[in-house]
């Protein structure tokens, strides 16, 4: 039975010019290919360059599968998704980016040479992709989703976050899973206030921005996330308006991809409620108990919950006495949804938040710094029930975190002498657990806070910077207090930070019209609570100091969202961010004038070329030594210098100790350049021998080359044995290593100078 197919339009032109005049193209073409399945291929002028999106052709057993290029970067896209729903409550959606060595030309350089773990670049890739595409699933679609982002061909010019956001945009598409989208996603930078769309790497360098934007239709904004150097207010607030107006296009064009090779959507099978009867019982029975309990300004994070539960547990027993037939989960789902219900309307229609603060009030803020006297900087931030204790530690260049070499060639940095490191310990939110744990929630927050600070650190600091958060309370953002007890810890550390930095998180309580689906009333929320993160729409972390924006990071709960919301969003939150710099400047408002007394030492050292070889010893024994017992590390800074790190002044001083004696002068014979000497051979080499010219001097190697007139391969050939005496001629040191430089080979022809033997080698 011939198969019906639909081909686009220059699928077509290729199927007429080249396939039909192809003896036996239905066997080898079309005999394994399923319908539609040749493929489309559409292309969007993005910025300065081309975006290519196409479907069809590869991984066709997917759901969905998409591969986008820009320059010479291409990633592949699979989307896959279960046909029956998991029982949760949540859309447990999986995206896996990984970005292989193979596509940039390399190879791991690790033990099996082949990709381990993810790496916290892919980790945090994949966040950003997740949050990008996670606000359009319907609201009652629970199945197991994955998406598997595989990166086929890096240019080191373009990133392929943009490019796996927009092949996952397209093969959710053309995909049965049911999904609201397209969207769009394109970087945004900022070069002498031009805005570019999707920068080159190199371009990035000169930027003071850079910000990746994903967008929906009708210029809605979905995800914002990016980092700058302190980008004044309103040439962010262009940069976000032009590079959503760039997604449309982007969009458009995976539309028509859908129109050409989309399948149906599945049918969404209605979701289970409660009988309107229960849902009244339950109603009538909740509503005033909750709204008593969120009026109650008196209670806290744990209080509130602890109200908030007692009564669920109560209203559902009460119900199943007089509904026994009824599903408990379902007036479990029904309970929550009338006290979000409830706990919106306060806000939308009364103005009142739980906690009783006005829509843009700060929580109260206490400060804190030089808590512990051993640590190198250190300080207490506290909003609210949110609490964030932050060290400083300062050390060597060696110190800092290289880069996997696949990340250095997309991103501009190929060390880091700065790092965050946030914890999240389960105390933090009355719970159980294993500490010390890592997961991506840590890396995301991490991340975003060392992007918050990073702007401030001083390019020429000689230190390598490990800031670690650690948060003891959490009531909802808690990383944007990691950047305000950041800051306070550099500045205790007498880091010269440019500027103060803080953070603050704004929120969003909306209704919509129900036959648009537009936003018809909000209200922004400054300083978010935990519970109010989980119980509206919006999630806007903003960092930056006086002078302008240093990181952001935006994600919605809802299909998109109006620039002009975005653009509120943002003032309020920047005029939020100073309110908090006034409370911190109370505290701290500049850095220290110098590093704290038991802070660490850095020191330059000279070593004359002749000295090398007793500075390092043997293989390096007496580096070695000097780390281990003094703990000061040494980097080489050229030929000659050095630099001394030590951990505090008394380390120091032992290592200047040690250094002496390592140097120490034991009255070495001086060589007379041009004369001859009589040494004792003390090892045979593959490539010579060495020659003991005193005992107070280090064997000296004589090469083959300077053997003997003839070409000698082995010390062997001329019958040279250990303990063998031997003539040779002196020609001084070598002006870069300081060795010392022999041969025997002049020796060979007329004699021109007096043999002479420096002292008995046994004295």
């Amino acid at each position: 039975m011939a198969a019906s197919i639909t081909l686009c339009r220059q699928c077509r032109r290729w199927l007429l010019q080249t396939v039909v005049r192809t003896p036996g193209f239905r066997a080898r073409h079309l005999g394994p290919w399923k319908d539609k399945d040749y493929g489309c291929e559409v292309s969007i002028n993005v910025g300065d360059g081309q975006l290519q999106v196409s479907s069809g052709k590869l991984a066709r057993f997917a759901d969905g599968a998409a591969v986008a290029q820009l320059g010479n970067t291409s990633v592949l896209v699979t989307a896959v998704s279960k046909k029956r729903s998991s029982p949760s409550s949540f859309l447990p959606l999986t995206v896996d980016f990984r970005q292989k060595a193979a596509a940039a030309g390399r190879i791991p350089m690790n033990f099996f040479r082949r990709e381990l773990g993810s790496t916290e670049t892919e980790i945090l890739t994949s966040r950003a992709i997740d949050r990008s595409l996670r606000p359009l699933f319907p609201s009652s679609y629970f199945s197991d989703t994955q998406l598997v982002c595989n990166v086929l061909a890096m240019d080191g010019a373009n990133d392929p976050d943009i490019v796996s956001i927009n092949a996952a945009s397209a093969a959710l598409s053309v995909s049965d899973i049911p999904w609201n989208g397209p969207v769009g996603a394109v970087r945004v930078g900022l070069v002498d206030k031009e805005v570019i769309i999707n920068p080159t790497r190199r371009q990035l360098q000169q930027s003071t921005l850079d910000l990746i934007i994903t967008a929906t239709q009708k210029h809605k904004v979905v995800m914002l996330e990016g980092f700058g150097d302190a980008v004044h207010l309103h040439d962010l607030q262009r940069a976000i308006s032009k590079g959503v107006s760039e997604a449309q296009a982007i969009i458009q064009s995976i539309l028509q991809l859908r129109e050409e090779l989309g399948r149906p959507k599945r049918i969404l099978e209605p979701p289970t409620v409660l009988d309107v009867e229960v849902a009244e019982a339950l109603r009538s029975l909740s509503l005033a108990r909750i709204r008593e309990v969120l009026f109650n300004d008196d209670h806290d994070k744990i209080s509130r919950d602890v109200q908030i539960q007692e009564i669920k547990a109560d209203v559902i027993e009460k119900l199943k006495e007089t509904f026994p037939t009824s599903d408990p989960a379902l007036m479990n789902e029904s309970y929550n949804k009338v006290a979000k219900e409830i706990f919106r309307s306060l806000v939308l229609d009364e103005e009142r938040r739980c906690d009783g603060r006005s829509l843009t009030q700060v929580r109260d803020i206490t400060c804190g710094v030089d808590l512990y006297k051993p640590l190198h900087g250190s300080a207490l931030f506290q909003r609210g029930q949110t609490q964030v204790l932050c060290t400083v530690t300062f050390d060597s260049p060696e110190a800092a975190a290289r880069v996997d070499p696949v990340s250095v060639l997309t991103g501009n940095i190929k060390e880091k002498n700065f790092m965050l490191h946030y914890e999240f310990p389960p105390y933090a939110t009355n719970e159980t657990g294993r500490p010390g744990g890592v997961g991506r929630r840590e890396f995301g927050h991490g991340a975003l806070a060392e992007k918050g600070l990073r702007a401030v650190i001083p390019n020429n600091s000689p230190f390598t910077i490990r800031l670690t958060a650690e948060v003891l309370e959490s009531n909802g953002s808690s990383s944007m207090a990691s950047v305000c007890g950041g800051s306070l810890a550099l500045m205790d550390a007498g880091v010269k930070v440019k500027a103060a930095a803080a953070g603050v998180a704004m929120g969003l309580m909306s209704r919509t019209d129900p036959e648009t689906g537009d936003i018809s009333e909000y209200k922004i929320l400054t300083d978010l609570l935990g519970i109010e993160d989980y119980m509206g729409d919006m999630d806007f972390k903003m960092a930056g100091t006086r002078h302008g924006i240093t990181a952001l990071q935006v994600d919605f709960k809802l299909p998109g969202v109006p620039l002009e919301i975005v653009s509120k969003a943002l003032e309020q939150g920047f005029a939020a961010k100073n309110d908090v710099l006034d409370i911190m400047d109370a505290t701290i408002s500049k850095p220290r004038e110098s590093l704290k007394p038991n802070g660490p030492l850095m020191e330059k050292l000279d070593i004359k070329p002749q000295d090398r070889s007793k500075f390092f010893g043997v293989g390096g024994r007496n580096l070695r030594k000097l780390r281990s017992e003094t703990g000061v590390t040494v980097t080489p800074l050229d030929d000659t210098n050095f630099q001394l790190f030590a951990p505090n002044a008394d380390a120091m001083d032992e290592a200047r100790e040690l250094i002496e004696e390592f140097l120490k002068d034991e009255q070495e014979p001086e060589l007379e350049f041009g004369a001859i000497y009589v040494g004792r051979i003390v090892e045979i080499r593959d490539m010579g021998v060495m020659v003991e010219l005193h005992p107070k001097l280090q064997p000296v190697l004589l090469h083959n080359s300077q053997l003997d007139q003839r070409k000698v391969r082995h010390p062997s050939a001329l019958d040279l044995e250990v303990g063998q005496d031997i003539s040779v001629k002196y020609f001084g040191r070598d002006p870069i290593t300081g060795h010392i430089r022999i041969s025997r080979k002049v020796l060979q022809s007329p004699a021109t100078s007096v043999i002479r033997n420096i002292g008995s080698r046994d004295a």
